[in-house]
């Protein structure tokens, strides 16, 4: 390894709602050094297929969402991976085991890539919340950053605990691919703060299918975009299930 102050990685900082890169002198690195993050979001839920609000709620995958799990596995088996993140609830568990069983690799479950606890919005659809919770619906769809679900978080609470994380990361790992299994909103979130997207843009800027991959490598400039979103790994009849 050479120290060359001129190709360092950025790393993560964080401000009052965003996270920026910057360079780190006397950092050991190469002009190859680079850190691929591949994040997933899990399987099918029963949430998912109905439309509803689903943070903290802890639902199982659907059989179909444990058949997309499996097809990553298999699709991805190859990629030399380095560590394996996900957020602790059973849906992205379960979606991150199929990998980790097969490469016998451990699962870091990590609190900070839990989505976002949407309050009392939890298990209702959108029709719902406008209706039972008009004006705090309208303020958050205004601003999802600064303003949060009734009695839920902000997306500036979700992208501070969820930096923490990908901070994590990239003080253990130099380079290398990192599969990261969380959720919908948390996802689009961090690739929010990765990419400079203000935060309170998150659900009108990025798409986010279920089990869906994006790929963002960590190279000596910054955070480069890669993949986005893609389903190319899930057979025909999982990519064509409505509410995915």
């Amino acid at each position: 390894m050479i120290v060359a102050a001129n190709c360092l990685r950025p790393l993560l900082i964080t401000s009052a709602y965003q996270y920026k890169w910057k360079r780190v002198a006397n950092v050991r690195c190469t002009q190859k050094m680079s850190l691929k993050l591949y994040f997933l979001r899990h399987g099918e839920t029963t949430a998912s297929q109905a439309g509803s609000f689903c943070g903290r709620l802890d639902l199982q995958l659907t059989p179909a969402g444990d058949e997309m799990a499996k097809d990553f596995a298999l699709v991805y088996r190859d990629v030399p991976w380095t560590g394996i993140y996900s957020s602790p609830l059973k849906r992205t568990l379960s979606t991150a085991t199929p990998l980790s069983d097969l490469l016998a690799i451990p699962i870091h479950k990590r609190e900070g890539l839990k989505e976002i606890a949407y309050g009392q919005w939890e298990g209702k659809t959108a029709a719902e919340v406008n209706r039972e919770f008009h004006d705090d619906y309208v303020r958050w769809l205004a601003d999802p950053g600064w303003n949060s679900p009734t009695g839920g978080e902000k997306g500036i609470d979700i992208a501070r605990r969820s930096s923490e994380v990908l901070e994590e990361i990239d003080h253990n790992h130099d380079d290398g691919h990192i599969l990261i299994v969380s959720h919908k909103a948390t996802i689009r979130i961090m690739l929010c703060s990765l990419l400079g997207i203000d935060i309170g843009r998150y659900r009108d800027r990025i798409a986010m299918p279920v089990a869906s991959v994006t790929i963002v490598e960590l190279a000596e400039h910054g955070p480069l975009f890669q993949v986005m979103g893609d389903r190319s790994h899930l057979r025909n009849d999982l990519r064509s299930r409505a509410g995915t």
